[in-house]
């Protein structure tokens, strides 16, 4: 795949190098409200207090998608300092994942998630799956609000998928899906 560039960010495939280097950013954010049902972003209530939340980051984790036929990892790069990234692989559903998607906290609001997401939807495009599917939680308004306007719709959401681990948790998570036209109609 040919990088994508623009606005001085390259998108290209993850190597080890840039995986080492991610780990110098800030994937954290703030969380002072989150959505409510019926989630299709209406219905938004004030957390108090907010909080700050941080996924962590795993480069071994991320490492499991370089060099695969059925996966592949994106980092975006301003002048060549790794700034972000996605990783995707093919579900079983015929569906590519979007596992995980983050930009440094410094440069959110830049287009590199967009850029980001245009690279995994591509590669979706170029394995003829059915779409991108991603969870992502309830809590996590911005990220809510980029994949509706990007195309994607709710297909669902799960509101005891945390609770094994984090068992007072409010977040619910929520299915988004970006279904590409088709041709087949059987079934």
């Amino acid at each position: 795949m040919a990088s994508l560039r623009g606005h001085d960010v390259t998108v290209r495939r993850g190597d080890a190098a840039g995986l080492s280097r991610l780990a110098q950013c800030d994937f954290s954010f703030e969380v002072d409200a989150e959505f409510a049902e019926p989630y299709d972003g209406r219905r938004i209530v004030p957390v108090d207090p907010s909080y700050r939340k941080a996924y962590g980051f795993d480069s071994g984790e991320l490492a499991e998608y370089l060099d695969q036929p059925d996966a592949e990892l994106f980092v975006a790069e301003m002048k060549g300092i790794p700034v972000g990234y996605a990783a995707v692989s093919q579900g079983w559903n015929r569906f590519a994942v979007v596992e995980d998607i983050a930009v440094d906290a410094s440069h959110r609001g830049s287009g590199i998630a967009r850029r980001l997401m245009d690279a995994a939807v591509e590669w979706a495009r170029g394995a003829a799956l059915a779409g991108v599917r991603l969870e992502t939680q309830s809590n996590n308004i911005a990220a809510c609000r980029f994949y509706d306007q990007y195309g994607f719709i709710l297909g669902g959401h799960d509101r005891f998928l945390y609770r094994g681990i984090y068992p007072d948790t409010p977040e619910v998570a929520l299915y988004w899906y970006l279904l590409f036209p088709t041709t087949n109609k059987s079934r």
